[in-house]
């Protein structure tokens, strides 16, 4: 069976939100421990999602601390078969045991930080071995689909504190101007997470090739997202297309002061069935992606961060984390050798975490 490692999902949002058994399963949820086990996975990265533009009203450090006790409850209520990894010992257990999926914890935006990048080492503490300095802009940067400012001050210091405690740095929503910054002032590898190609979808949340690149260079990898429109440009048209006209309607009427998750909200439900209605594209421009990756950075970048439980739609023939063989078996059917496949579906995200967490 080929293995997994999965450098991004939003699985424990979801769970928080719906109160899904993730350790039992049994629910339309992307992925929970029985299907990851099932598939092959071995390491998952379970994203602590908490930017202050979607929860404007929450005390954010809280409601981080309270979601990561949610990752713990899963630990100790799995008799084992969920584990989380605090170092690359503990990956290399998992990988070599079989019988568990080891889980890493990250931040998918810094604002529970408080401003302050000392307080990584708190999070540090509760297990967070990833952090995304921003989501949206924050007050460490800005994001691909925000301003598009630089790292802050207090950005460069957080990379800083990041590379100190063996905590990943993560590139994923970062903009372009930030991503440029970071490459200057970074000692150790770092990731894109869940991010895809921008020469083959120009959703700004891809990665240019020179990004690419720069992460290789450093010793870095890419996870794989397997949002539609970050994987085919004719998809991405359509979404932009429906998105402009639900952001229209939805911003039409709306009381002063409504907050961005509000808007989201009623995006959401604008666009509704004509999102469904657009023509998924298939399970094999994922493997455009690893082969434009590939090409551009070489066959130690590549890997997967599916996204799942954080994207409304999947490639057809993905309905969740039990596809990955399934993607394993495109990147075969795409001409890639059995190296090559199993770096792409653990062995770069295994060789990056193991380097800089350990």
């Amino acid at each position: 069976m080929t293995r997994f490692f999965d450098a991004h999902c939003d699985t424990v949002m979801r769970r928080s939100e719906s109160g899904d058994d993730f350790v039992h399963g049994g629910s339309l949820a992307h992925a929970d421990l029985p299907r990851m086990l099932g598939a092959g996975l071995f390491a998952q990265l379970f994203a602590v999602f908490a930017p202050a533009s979607y929860y404007p009203d929450r005390d954010l450090r809280l409601y981080a601390e309270e979601t990561i006790a949610v990752i713990h409850g899963w630990e100790r209520a799995s008799d084992g078969r969920f584990r989380i990894a605090r170092s690359a010992r503990d990956l290399a257990a998992a990988f070599t045991a079989g019988d568990h999926l080891a889980g890493l914890i990250g931040l998918e935006g810094a604002d529970p930080l408080d401003g302050r990048a000392e307080n990584l080492a708190h999070f540090y503490d509760l297990g967070v071995r990833l952090v995304i300095p921003a989501w949206d802009d924050s007050p460490f940067g800005g994001g691909a689909t925000g301003s598009g400012g630089p790292l802050t001050s207090e950005g460069a210091e957080l990379l800083a504190r990041a590379e100190q405690l063996g905590v990943m740095f993560d590139v994923s929503h970062l903009s372009d101007r930030a991503f440029e910054q970071l490459c200057s002032l970074a000692t150790r590898p770092f990731i894109a997470s869940h991010s895809d190609c921008r020469a083959l979808s120009p959703a700004p949340r891809n990665l240019t090739d020179a990004q690419i690149r720069a992460i290789a260079e450093r010793g870095g990898a890419v996870g794989i997202n397997l949002a539609p429109d970050f994987l085919a440009p004719d998809y991405l048209v359509a979404w932009d297309a429906v998105m402009a006209t639900a952001h229209q309607i939805a911003s039409t009427g709306l009381e002063p002061g409504a907050t961005a998750s509000a808007v989201r909200q009623r995006m959401r439900e604008a666009a509704g069935d004509r999102l469904r209605a657009i023509p998924l594209p298939g399970i094999e421009w994922v493997a455009r992606h690893v082969r434009h990756l590939i090409a551009v950075g070489g066959e130690d970048l590549p890997g997967l961060g599916g996204d799942l439980d954080g994207i409304s739609f999947m490639p057809a023939g993905v309905t969740g984390v039990e596809s990955y063989p399934a993607i394993a078996d495109a990147l075969r059917a795409a001409g890639l050798t059995e190296r090559q496949v199993d770096k792409v579906c653990y062995g770069n995200m295994l060789r990056v975490f193991s380097d800089v967490i350990d």
